[in-house]
């Protein structure tokens, strides 16, 4: 299993166009090329984009010039895209993820000045269990009516993370639940304005992108979930040695990793069997973290 670029997507729900810290990174490396003699993996490079929908384009950009040059193209993005068991079947009637994926995109709204609506529809979803949750964590001032500031007494039957969030956890790595929103180290908010944006471009590619691991990964484009603390050692080490913000050394690093991956490790890493997988999803590369330092050198 080989790819001829691997992009990796760092991610954020802040209100109002970001560079820097805490905004968004997108990341690109080109694989080696086997028939070369001494293969290497390309110098990734980086763009900082001020907000979600320029990089909801600069993807679109880069997945039509990878499919105008018959390319294989790995978009790795850091969000989850699966919930804990048992979310998807309460909200959608299903457990296939991607059905979560369009119940988000037909509510969730985001504009040209990065404002979105995330919380309300975090609360819409939540008058769906009894409780106060699952979701928590209003960071407005403005208080909103069914999601609350502090973390609830989880509905009956879920959990706070996924197998793979488990799986995942090791020095410097520790998934958040995706149920809060705000807060040191928060995701949720990035699930939910992540989700609409990669809806919408399996819908303008249709049939030219798989979601990984819920669909084979044979498409031109494939889609895949990523924790770039997985290199938390590598990524303080450039951080250290050259200023460059987290974010940026992450993405640029993960990137370089999976596109040095031998085609026989990619495959193992793709190679994922564990129940809820169609609901949770998977994190890749999640248990295999040696496999990504070796790629590195």
């Amino acid at each position: 299993m080989r790819f001829d670029h691997v992009a990796i997507l760092d991610w954020s729900a802040a209100k109002g166009p970001r560079l820097g810290k805490d905004s968004i990174w997108l990341a690109q490396a080109c694989a080696p090329n086997p028939t070369t003699r001494n293969p290497t993996t390309h110098t990734p490079t980086a763009r900082n984009l001020p907000t979600r929908l320029a990089a909801e384009a600069a993807l679109c950009d880069l997945i039509r010039s990878s499919l105008g040059q018959g390319h294989r193209l790995l978009i790795g993005a850091d969000f989850a895209f699966g919930t804990p068991s048992g979310f998807c079947a309460q909200l959608t009637g299903t457990t296939d993820a991607l059905d979560l994926w369009a119940w988000l995109a037909a509510r969730v709204t985001d504009t040209v000045a990065n404002v979105t609506n995330y919380r309300h529809v975090a609360a819409q979803m939540n008058r769906h269990f009894p409780g106060d949750g699952p979701f928590w964590g209003n960071g407005e001032k403005q208080q909103i009516p069914d999601l609350p500031r502090l973390k609830p007494a989880l509905p009956p039957g879920l959990a706070p993370h996924r197998a793979t969030d488990l799986a995942a956890r090791g020095p410097g790595a520790a998934p958040k639940p995706v149920w809060q929103l705000a807060g040191a180290g928060a995701v949720g908010a990035q699930v939910l304005t992540g989700l609409p944006m990669l809806h919408r471009l399996r819908s303008r590619f249709a049939g030219q992108i798989a979601v990984w691991p819920f669909q084979p990964p044979t498409a031109p484009v494939v889609l895949a979930e990523v924790y770039p603390s997985l290199l938390a050692a590598p990524v303080r080490a450039l951080t250290a040695a050259t200023g460059m913000v987290v974010d940026e050394a992450q993405v640029r690093l993960l990137a370089q990793a999976l596109a040095g991956l031998p085609a026989t490790d990619m495959r193992r890493i793709m190679t994922v069997r564990t129940p809820a997988l169609s609901e949770e999803g998977w994190i890749l590369a999640a248990g295999h973290t040696g496999l990504l330092h070796q790629a590195l050198g």
